[in-house]
């Protein structure tokens, strides 16, 4: 079995943790942050079972961005 390592960021959007791919646009949440990360795991099998799986996946650049309050 081949495995491709995607990118997920997780967020907790009461009273929900929301686990987003950043690759490709799939989300999932869970009551917990191992519970959305599970879930968009599932998500995600669920997505490449009709889309091909990228070629090859850019590195992302993850920087934080400051703006005025």
């Amino acid at each position: 079995m081949t495995l491709m390592r995607l990118t997920a960021a997780i967020s907790h959007e009461p009273p929900w943790y929301v686990a987003r791919c950043l690759e490709v646009e799939v989300t999932s949440q869970g009551e917990t942050a191992d519970d959305a990360l599970a879930s968009l795991r599932e998500a995600l099998e669920l997505y490449f079972e009709d889309q091909p799986f990228p070629e090859q996946v850019e590195p992302l650049i993850i920087v934080p961005v400051d703006v005025p309050a």
